[in-house]
Protein backbone atom coordinates (compact mmCIF):
# COMPACT_ATOMS: atom_id res chain seq x y z
CA UNK A 1 0.00 0.00 0.00
CA UNK A 2 1.70 3.17 -1.09
CA UNK A 3 0.47 6.32 0.99
CA UNK A 4 2.28 9.24 0.16
CA UNK A 5 3.49 12.20 2.91
CA UNK A 6 1.04 14.49 1.08
CA UNK A 7 -2.09 12.10 2.45
CA UNK A 8 -0.35 11.79 5.50
CA UNK A 9 -0.17 15.63 6.19
CA UNK A 10 -3.89 16.12 5.11
CA UNK A 11 -4.26 14.18 8.73
CA UNK A 12 -1.87 15.75 10.36
CA UNK A 13 0.99 13.42 10.08
CA UNK A 14 -0.80 11.34 12.36
CA UNK A 15 -0.89 8.02 11.13
CA UNK A 16 -0.78 4.36 11.65
CA UNK A 17 -1.94 1.00 12.32
CA UNK A 18 -2.20 -2.83 12.23
CA UNK A 19 -3.91 -5.29 10.46
CA UNK A 20 -5.69 -7.52 12.56
CA UNK A 21 -8.08 -5.02 14.27
CA UNK A 22 -10.91 -6.30 12.09
CA UNK A 23 -11.04 -9.16 15.28
CA UNK A 24 -10.13 -6.69 17.85
CA UNK A 25 -12.50 -6.83 21.20
CA UNK A 26 -14.24 -3.65 21.02
CA UNK A 27 -14.57 -2.21 24.81
CA UNK A 28 -16.79 0.66 25.56
CA UNK A 29 -16.31 3.30 28.28
CA UNK A 30 -18.61 0.47 30.75
CA UNK A 31 -17.12 -2.30 29.85
CA UNK A 32 -13.25 -1.76 30.46
CA UNK A 33 -11.48 -4.35 31.83
CA UNK A 34 -9.79 -3.58 35.33
CA UNK A 35 -6.05 -3.16 34.67
CA UNK A 36 -3.34 -3.62 37.40
CA UNK A 37 -0.02 -4.29 36.12
CA UNK A 38 2.40 -2.34 34.08
CA UNK A 39 2.14 -1.66 30.64
CA UNK A 40 -1.98 -1.60 30.68
CA UNK A 41 -1.40 -5.48 32.24
CA UNK A 42 -0.22 -6.14 28.80
CA UNK A 43 1.52 -9.31 27.81
CA UNK A 44 5.22 -8.47 27.09
CA UNK A 45 5.94 -8.52 23.17
CA UNK A 46 8.50 -10.85 22.19
CA UNK A 47 11.05 -10.10 18.64
CA UNK A 48 8.07 -10.03 16.65
CA UNK A 49 5.98 -6.53 16.83
CA UNK A 50 2.34 -6.95 18.52
CA UNK A 51 -0.76 -4.41 18.62
CA UNK A 52 -0.30 -2.73 22.33
CA UNK A 53 -3.46 -3.11 24.16
CA UNK A 54 -6.00 -4.38 21.42
CA UNK A 55 -9.33 -3.04 22.24
CA UNK A 56 -7.84 -0.80 24.92
CA UNK A 57 -6.11 1.48 23.43
CA UNK A 58 -5.47 0.62 19.51
CA UNK A 59 -9.06 -0.03 17.95
CA UNK A 60 -10.06 0.71 14.94
CA UNK A 61 -10.04 3.94 15.10
CA UNK A 62 -6.88 6.32 14.80
CA UNK A 63 -4.50 6.21 18.42
CA UNK A 64 -1.01 7.58 18.01
CA UNK A 65 1.67 9.51 19.74
CA UNK A 66 2.18 7.24 22.31
CA UNK A 67 4.89 8.59 25.63
CA UNK A 68 5.06 7.35 29.15
CA UNK A 69 6.60 8.68 32.22
CA UNK A 70 9.71 7.59 33.82
CA UNK A 71 8.00 6.27 36.65
CA UNK A 72 5.95 4.34 33.75
CA UNK A 73 2.80 5.35 35.91
CA UNK A 74 1.16 7.74 33.09
CA UNK A 75 0.60 7.02 29.26
CA UNK A 76 -0.47 9.63 27.04
CA UNK A 77 -1.35 9.49 23.17
CA UNK A 78 -3.64 10.87 21.01
CA UNK A 79 -6.87 8.92 19.57
CA UNK A 80 -10.11 10.14 17.59
CA UNK A 81 -13.37 10.05 18.75
CA UNK A 82 -16.43 11.13 16.86
CA UNK A 83 -14.08 12.20 13.78
CA UNK A 84 -11.43 14.63 16.01
CA UNK A 85 -8.11 14.17 17.39
CA UNK A 86 -8.02 14.32 21.52
CA UNK A 87 -5.54 14.23 24.01
CA UNK A 88 -5.56 11.45 26.61
CA UNK A 89 -3.78 9.79 29.02
CA UNK A 90 -3.68 6.36 31.55
CA UNK A 91 -2.56 7.14 34.96
CA UNK A 92 -1.44 4.32 37.68
CA UNK A 93 -3.68 5.39 40.81
CA UNK A 94 -5.30 3.50 43.26
CA UNK A 95 -3.47 0.14 42.11
CA UNK A 96 -5.02 0.04 38.50
CA UNK A 97 -4.83 2.27 35.88
CA UNK A 98 -7.52 4.95 35.09
CA UNK A 99 -8.09 5.99 31.31
CA UNK A 100 -9.00 10.05 30.61
CA UNK A 101 -9.74 12.34 27.67
CA UNK A 102 -7.95 15.22 29.00
CA UNK A 103 -8.46 17.71 25.91
CA UNK A 104 -8.30 18.54 21.88
CA UNK A 105 -5.37 17.65 20.57
CA UNK A 106 -2.52 19.84 21.31
CA UNK A 107 0.30 18.24 19.16
CA UNK A 108 2.57 15.07 19.38
CA UNK A 109 3.12 14.88 22.78
CA UNK A 110 7.06 13.18 24.25
CA UNK A 111 7.70 13.12 27.55
CA UNK A 112 11.16 14.69 28.41
CA UNK A 113 13.56 11.58 30.27
CA UNK A 114 13.13 13.47 33.57
CA UNK A 115 9.59 13.31 33.39
CA UNK A 116 9.08 17.22 33.64
CA UNK A 117 8.71 18.63 30.34
CA UNK A 118 6.13 17.47 28.13
CA UNK A 119 7.00 18.54 24.39
CA UNK A 120 4.38 19.42 22.02
CA UNK A 121 6.04 20.17 19.11
CA UNK A 122 6.17 24.02 19.22
CA UNK A 123 4.63 23.82 21.88
CA UNK A 124 5.47 22.37 25.97
CA UNK A 125 3.91 22.18 29.19
CA UNK A 126 5.87 22.09 32.36
CA UNK A 127 4.89 19.77 35.60
CA UNK A 128 3.47 21.14 38.23
CA UNK A 129 3.40 18.97 41.54
CA UNK A 130 0.70 16.23 39.98
CA UNK A 131 -0.26 17.86 36.87
CA UNK A 132 0.60 20.64 34.26
CA UNK A 133 1.11 23.63 33.35
CA UNK A 134 -0.72 25.61 30.78
CA UNK A 135 0.31 24.95 27.07
CA UNK A 136 3.47 27.55 26.67
CA UNK A 137 5.46 28.16 23.46
CA UNK A 138 9.17 27.81 22.49
CA UNK A 139 11.24 31.07 22.13
CA UNK A 140 12.37 32.71 18.65
CA UNK A 141 13.41 30.67 16.48
CA UNK A 142 11.40 27.47 17.18
CA UNK A 143 8.45 28.87 17.42
CA UNK A 144 8.14 29.81 13.60
CA UNK A 145 9.46 26.55 12.23
CA UNK A 146 6.91 23.67 11.25
CA UNK A 147 7.82 21.45 14.09
CA UNK A 148 5.33 17.84 14.11
CA UNK A 149 7.63 16.18 16.68
CA UNK A 150 9.71 16.92 19.06
CA UNK A 151 11.99 14.77 21.33
CA UNK A 152 14.76 15.37 24.14
CA UNK A 153 18.33 13.92 25.49
CA UNK A 154 18.63 13.60 28.91
CA UNK A 155 21.71 16.07 28.19
CA UNK A 156 18.70 18.18 27.52
CA UNK A 157 19.36 18.50 23.39
CA UNK A 158 16.04 18.50 21.43
CA UNK A 159 15.79 16.85 17.80
CA UNK A 160 12.66 17.72 16.01
CA UNK A 161 11.49 17.92 12.48
CA UNK A 162 11.23 20.78 10.09
CA UNK A 163 8.23 19.91 8.38
CA UNK A 164 7.85 22.29 4.54
CA UNK A 165 5.61 23.39 2.47
CA UNK A 166 6.55 21.43 -0.19
CA UNK A 167 5.81 18.14 1.94
CA UNK A 168 9.16 17.53 2.52
CA UNK A 169 11.13 18.03 5.69
CA UNK A 170 13.96 17.52 7.56
CA UNK A 171 15.77 16.90 11.07
CA UNK A 172 17.60 19.18 13.19
CA UNK A 173 18.59 19.53 16.46
CA UNK A 174 19.86 22.15 19.22
CA UNK A 175 21.71 21.89 22.27
CA UNK A 176 20.68 23.18 25.77
CA UNK A 177 23.43 26.21 26.68
CA UNK A 178 23.41 28.99 29.56
CA UNK A 179 20.93 31.60 27.73
CA UNK A 180 19.07 28.43 26.13
CA UNK A 181 18.94 26.54 22.93
CA UNK A 182 21.59 27.39 20.33
CA UNK A 183 20.51 28.06 16.46
CA UNK A 184 19.23 24.81 14.72
CA UNK A 185 21.29 22.70 13.21
CA UNK A 186 20.18 20.54 10.52
CA UNK A 187 21.75 16.89 10.71
CA UNK A 188 24.10 14.97 8.03
CA UNK A 189 22.17 14.46 4.48
CA UNK A 190 22.59 11.01 4.79
CA UNK A 191 19.68 10.83 7.77
CA UNK A 192 17.33 13.85 6.43
CA UNK A 193 17.17 13.41 2.89
CA UNK A 194 14.94 16.01 2.41
CA UNK A 195 12.02 13.37 3.58
CA UNK A 196 12.30 12.49 7.42
CA UNK A 197 10.61 13.26 10.25
CA UNK A 198 9.64 12.18 13.67
CA UNK A 199 12.58 11.62 15.59
CA UNK A 200 13.53 9.67 18.44
CA UNK A 201 17.21 10.87 19.96
CA UNK A 202 18.16 8.12 23.11
CA UNK A 203 18.24 9.40 26.28
CA UNK A 204 22.00 8.76 26.02
CA UNK A 205 22.06 10.17 22.28
CA UNK A 206 23.58 7.12 21.31
CA UNK A 207 21.29 6.25 18.40
CA UNK A 208 18.43 7.96 16.54
CA UNK A 209 15.17 6.68 14.98
CA UNK A 210 12.87 8.25 12.95
CA UNK A 211 11.07 7.41 9.80
CA UNK A 212 11.47 8.05 6.21
CA UNK A 213 10.64 7.35 3.08
CA UNK A 214 13.73 6.22 0.68
CA UNK A 215 14.93 3.84 -2.23
CA UNK A 216 15.26 0.30 -0.40
CA UNK A 217 12.54 0.41 1.88
CA UNK A 218 9.46 -1.66 1.76
CA UNK A 219 7.16 0.43 -0.09
CA UNK A 220 6.34 3.44 2.04
CA UNK A 221 7.71 4.96 5.20
CA UNK A 222 9.68 2.91 7.27
CA UNK A 223 11.75 3.35 10.41
CA UNK A 224 15.07 3.89 10.22
CA UNK A 225 18.24 3.93 13.06
CA UNK A 226 21.27 6.36 12.52
CA UNK A 227 23.84 4.97 15.40
CA UNK A 228 26.12 7.33 17.22
CA UNK A 229 29.96 6.36 16.15
CA UNK A 230 33.38 6.59 18.61
CA UNK A 231 34.21 10.12 16.15
CA UNK A 232 30.56 11.91 17.19
CA UNK A 233 29.57 11.66 13.92
CA UNK A 234 26.17 9.51 12.92
CA UNK A 235 26.53 6.52 11.34
CA UNK A 236 24.65 5.56 8.20
CA UNK A 237 20.71 5.03 8.59
CA UNK A 238 19.98 1.46 8.49
CA UNK A 239 16.40 0.18 8.02
CA UNK A 240 15.05 -1.69 10.89
CA UNK A 241 14.11 -4.65 9.06
CA UNK A 242 10.78 -6.45 7.45
CA UNK A 243 9.58 -7.53 11.09
CA UNK A 244 8.99 -3.86 11.71
CA UNK A 245 8.58 -1.87 8.47
CA UNK A 246 5.85 -3.18 5.84
CA UNK A 247 4.31 -2.01 2.78
CA UNK A 248 2.20 0.20 5.24
CA UNK A 249 3.25 3.40 6.78
CA UNK A 250 5.31 3.16 9.67
CA UNK A 251 6.21 6.03 11.63
CA UNK A 252 6.79 8.33 15.09
CA UNK A 253 8.84 5.33 17.28
CA UNK A 254 9.95 5.75 21.02
CA UNK A 255 12.10 3.41 23.28
CA UNK A 256 10.10 3.47 26.69
CA UNK A 257 12.38 5.06 29.23
CA UNK A 258 12.63 1.46 31.14
CA UNK A 259 14.91 0.50 27.59
CA UNK A 260 12.72 -2.72 27.28
CA UNK A 261 10.32 -1.66 24.59
CA UNK A 262 9.95 -0.35 20.95
CA UNK A 263 6.65 1.98 20.68
CA UNK A 264 5.77 2.60 16.87
CA UNK A 265 2.68 3.44 14.59
CA UNK A 266 1.00 1.42 11.42
CA UNK A 267 -1.23 2.29 9.34
CA UNK A 268 -3.72 -0.43 8.78
CA UNK A 269 -6.10 1.50 6.31
CA UNK A 270 -6.39 4.72 5.04
CA UNK A 271 -8.91 7.25 5.82
CA UNK A 272 -11.51 9.04 3.23
CA UNK A 273 -13.00 12.52 3.08
CA UNK A 274 -15.31 11.59 6.65
CA UNK A 275 -12.59 9.17 8.49
CA UNK A 276 -9.31 9.00 9.48
CA UNK A 277 -6.63 6.28 8.53
CA UNK A 278 -7.32 3.58 11.31
CA UNK A 279 -4.23 3.87 12.57
CA UNK A 280 -2.66 1.53 15.96
CA UNK A 281 0.12 1.90 18.21
CA UNK A 282 2.31 -1.44 17.86
CA UNK A 283 5.23 -2.77 20.51
CA UNK A 284 8.28 -4.76 20.14
CA UNK A 285 10.91 -6.43 22.23
CA UNK A 286 14.07 -3.08 22.44
CA UNK A 287 16.46 -6.22 21.74
CA UNK A 288 15.92 -5.73 18.13
CA UNK A 289 18.02 -2.37 18.43
CA UNK A 290 20.34 -4.34 20.26
CA UNK A 291 20.38 -7.37 17.96
CA UNK A 292 20.93 -4.97 14.88
CA UNK A 293 23.94 -3.06 16.53
CA UNK A 294 25.68 -6.24 16.73
CA UNK A 295 24.77 -7.42 13.32
CA UNK A 296 26.45 -4.23 12.66
CA UNK A 297 29.35 -4.44 14.45
CA UNK A 298 29.92 -7.87 13.34
CA UNK A 299 29.82 -7.03 9.48
CA UNK A 300 32.33 -4.33 10.40
CA UNK A 301 34.90 -6.58 12.21
CA UNK A 302 34.38 -8.95 9.41
CA UNK A 303 35.35 -6.27 6.38
CA UNK A 304 38.05 -4.91 8.80
CA UNK A 305 39.48 -8.28 9.26
CA UNK A 306 39.07 -9.15 5.67
CA UNK A 307 41.33 -6.42 4.43
CA UNK A 308 44.13 -7.44 6.53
Amino acid sequence: MKLTYPLVCTFIIVLLSNGCSENRTKYTHDSQPTLVGSYLDQKPPGLIPEVFAPGIISTRSWEYGVTFSPDLKEMYYLKEDNKKMWFATYQYKNNHWHGTTLSPREGQPFLSPNGNIMHLGRRYKERIGNGWSEVKMLQAPFDSIPIMRLTSSSKDTIFFDEFKEDMTGDIRYSTHESEGYSPPNILDRKITLGKSFHPFIAPDESYLIFDSEREGGFGDSDLYISFKQQDGSWGNPVNLGKDINTDAWEAAASVTPDGKYLFFHRMISPGDANTLPNVDIFWVDAKVIENLKKGLTASSDHHRYKDI
